[in-house]
């Protein structure tokens, strides 16, 4: 008896981001307000990491609350109906609850339903990675329209007196819609991770040793300098294979938007990276502050806000953060 052949599925050849969504904490925290606990100042913080203040959510606001605001806009502004989502992939390392997944209370609060849903740990790399796996989706024909969010509520998850990363950390989520086009619109995304690094940022405890009553509640730390010299010299080399891949020069692109890690490191980057200055760079940390997986898709927000004129423009992005994981694509700014 012969076996009968499987069908399978084939999506789009090409695909593209046609919106982005963006929602930022309710409050400004400015320096000023964070120096005590960690006997620093104002300048200080400014010399180190380029923050002038950051934006923090109200205490009943959560990371799906924020994932949904943007989700919500970028979907209005993309032209797709929300009953034609396929997919929703949120990147978040601060769902406020282990199941069920933020993804799918946001697929259901956008008009969604019953798209399939997801949600995606990579910390800082998260955005990157979703984007990727919505371009594979695409492609593939498991979704003809998907939602990448990156959402964060680090002030969950901060202890004020912690001196490597406390001042740094913000509230925001950041969205993406990503459907088929007719000429290439994401580059190929170039990932990976290096776990032997994992101590280098990361959670300081685990939620059974706080059950247990052997840690405080888990909040981020970090080794700084072992942290910014893997970004600086490590990452870079991700970058400049990203932009290989996507077969073009440094020069060819209109805007460079790395994860907003630290301003010393973003400027470190584009130095290292040797971007001509028409390229326009992303520094959403000054105001934002540092929002892990939402910060991409913020400062890429804003930058069009900013510049309209890059739209149609090449911007390469890439995340990197705990857990030492990396992503990184060259994508057509809608």
């Amino acid at each position: 008896m012969s076996t009968p052949t499987l069908r399978q599925l084939q999506g789009a050849a090409h695909t593209r981001i046609y919106a982005y969504g963006a929602a930022r904490g309710e409050n400004f925290v400015p320096n000023d307000d964070l120096v005590g606990p960690i006997d620093s100042s104002d300048e200080w913080i400014r010399q180190r990491t380029g923050i002038v203040t950051r934006v923090r959510a109200n205490k009943d606001t959560d990371a799906i609350d924020l994932a949904t605001e943007a989700a919500r806009e970028a979907v209005e502004k993309s032209g797709v109906a929300p009953e034609d989502i396929d997919a929703v992939i949120v990147a978040t390392i601060s769902n406020p609850k282990q199941t069920p997944s933020a993804s799918a209370i946001v697929a259901d609060r956008i008009g969604a339903n019953p798209a399939a849903a997801y949600d995606l740990n990579a910390a800082c790399a998260g955005f990157a990675y979703g984007v990727g796996q919505a371009d594979a989706l695409v492609r593939a024909g498991l979704a003809k329209h998907v939602v990448v969010v990156g959402a964060e509520k680090l002030s969950d998850v901060v202890d004020p007196t912690d001196r490597s990363i406390s001042f740094l950390l913000g509230d925001g989520a950041g969205a993406v819609v990503v459907g088929p086009s007719e000429t290439p619109g994401i580059g190929p995304t170039i990932w990976g991770s290096d776990g032997s690094k994992a101590d280098a940022v990361g959670m300081n405890a685990t939620l059974t040793d706080f059950r247990d009553g052997l840690a405080p509640w888990p909040t981020l730390r970090q080794e700084g300098p072992t942290v910014f010299r893997w970004a600086v010299w490590e990452m870079v080399k991700v970058a400049r294979q990203a932009i290989e891949a996507a077969g073009i020069e440094p020069g060819d692109l209109a805007a460079f938007v790395p994860h907003q890690a630290n301003m010393r490191i973003i400027d470190e980057f584009a130095k290292q990276l040797g971007l001509p200055e028409t390229v326009v760079i992303g520094r959403d940390i000054e105001t934002t502050g540092n929002t892990s997986a939402a910060s991409i898709p913020l400062a890429t927000h804003r930058l069009l806000e900013e510049h309209p004129e890059l739209s149609g423009g090449l911007a390469l992005q890439i995340g990197f953060g705990a857990g030492l994981v990396f992503g990184a694509q060259v994508v057509v700014l809608p």
